[in-house]
């Protein structure tokens, strides 16, 4: 039996799979990751949230990115490891997706957005950091060209991207719902993570220790492989569409 059929089987007998997904899933449909040779913080460093928050000058740079497309994170298309993905959510197979991406593909691939839980927020949209109150991209163009800041029209407050930045507290409602999520699944598949960022990264040991089995399908080894009832490295699209078909 293959590794993908494997995988198939173990989904089939599950009753509550939950995905875990990575830059890997993503990387396939050409947006790059972080960390490795070539990734964003290799071209670019990052802005921290302090830097943001504390100026004037950082909140342009940040916003010239946005609008530039310098770090490639928006305007891909889902590739077929997102859509088998959300497949099995619609189906119900599988109860949510936890995704370490900020790309929105997920959803663009027909996951219900409200059982997609983004850990490190949304790069398509914006929000105000004082109120939340949500704001599309193109709407704040204009302002960013004619060199104004860029401010919430209700409080005042900053508006900045809805991902978090380093330095920025991680999403503590959607931390506890990926907690809940990984404690009470029974299959916990990770889709292209390499597992070494933590909190994040400790959710499949909750999952596992929870009595779930733990699959991770990755190209390169991650310190958790030890641990997975079945290590597949492999690309994610070939084992999925396989899955798919199985």
């Amino acid at each position: 039996m293959s590794g993908a059929a494997e995988l198939a089987r173990m989904i089939a007998e599950a009753q509550r799979v939950v995905f875990f997904t990575g830059a890997g899933i993503s990387t396939e449909s050409g947006i790059p990751d972080f960390r490795s040779p070539g990734g964003v913080w290799s071209k670019m460093k990052p802005i921290f949230f302090q830097e943001f928050v504390g100026s004037r000058e950082k909140r342009r740079e940040a916003w010239t990115r946005v609008f530039n497309k310098t770090a490639g994170w928006t305007g891909a298309s889902p590739n077929v490891g997102h859509q088998v993905v959300a497949h099995l959510v619609r189906a119900g197979k599988a109860s949510s997706v936890i995704t370490q991406n900020v790309d929105n593909l997920h959803q663009d691939a027909g996951t219900p957005a409200e059982r997609v839980i983004e850990l490190h927020g949304n790069a398509t949209y914006a929000t105000c950091l004082e109120c939340a109150q949500r704001y599309e991209i193109d709407d704040l163009r204009s302002r960013w060209e004619a060199d104004e800041d860029i401010d919430c029209m209700l409080c005042g407050g900053l508006i900045k991207t809805a991902t978090i930045s380093f330095g920025q507290p991680m999403p503590e409602r959607e931390m506890a719902r990926a907690t809940e999520e990984a404690a009470l699944s029974d299959l916990f598949v990770v889709l292209g993570s390499s597992l070494v960022v933590y909190p994040a990264a400790g959710l499949p040991l909750i999952a596992k220790h929870a009595g779930a089995r733990l699959v991770i399908v990755n190209r390169e080894p991650t310190e958790q492989d030890g641990l997975a009832d079945l290590v597949l490295r492999a690309g994610i699209g070939a084992v999925l569409a396989e899955v798919a078909g199985s």
